[in-house]
């Protein structure tokens, strides 16, 4: 029961360390990854103001510690309004899990915003 217990005390201490609530969000995204000079097809899992979670194919060479560019495509609407496109975001990968690569051939890549 002990052990239990602490699980539980740790996920919530995961929880009260972020500095910023994400927000559940399914887009669209390329990733570029200067290591493989070229562009990665996915999308997101979830955003923050200060990083995202992304899904990408497995086959992506991605590690901790690169440092990436995320290209959030934006609707017409939205483009016309703001003059551009795309924003676009440099971050560090922080990690990279591998969970999902046999349900569904994808890598969940966690990214801290410059």
């Amino acid at each position: 029961m002990t052990q239990a217990l602490e699980t539980v005390e740790t996920a919530e201490s995961l929880v009260e360390n972020r500095r910023f609530s994400r927000t559940d969000l399914t887009w669209p995204v390329s990733l570029w990854l200067p290591e493989a000079n070229r562009f990665f097809n996915g999308k997101t899992i979830n955003v923050a103001k200060g990083g995202a979670l992304l899904s990408l194919p497995m086959s992506v060479p991605v590690k901790p510690g690169h440092v990436v560019e995320i290209n959030f495509p934006r609707t017409m609407s939205l483009a016309q309004k703001k003059g551009q496109f795309a924003r676009i975001k440099t971050g560090k990968v922080l990690r990279v899990e591998r969970d999902s690569i046999t349900t569904d051939a994808t890598i969940g890549v966690a990214i801290q915003f410059a």
